[in-house]
């Protein structure tokens, strides 16, 4: 898991700690100041890159990740 997320652009992991508060694609885009339409293209290269099917799975990824990190 570490090598997919490692695989992921600064954007992609900012976009991916965005999605992991539960945050619309409208809200992030307006917190990093992208188009909404940029914050899709982004979340599809996430799920894409991670092998993930869904928004909620790139959050439980990202929150695992960040507990892992941590441990």
């Amino acid at each position: 898991r570490s090598s997919q997320f490692a695989s992921l652009t600064e954007r992609e992991r900012q976009i991916l700690e965005h999605l992991s508060r539960g945050q619309s694609n409208k809200t992030i885009a307006r917190a990093l100041d992208i188009s909404h339409d940029t914050v899709k293209l982004h979340v599809r290269h996430i799920l894409s890159k991670l092998n993930l099917t869904s928004r909620v799975e790139a959050a439980v990824f990202a929150v695992e990740a960040r507990t892992n990190s941590d441990a």
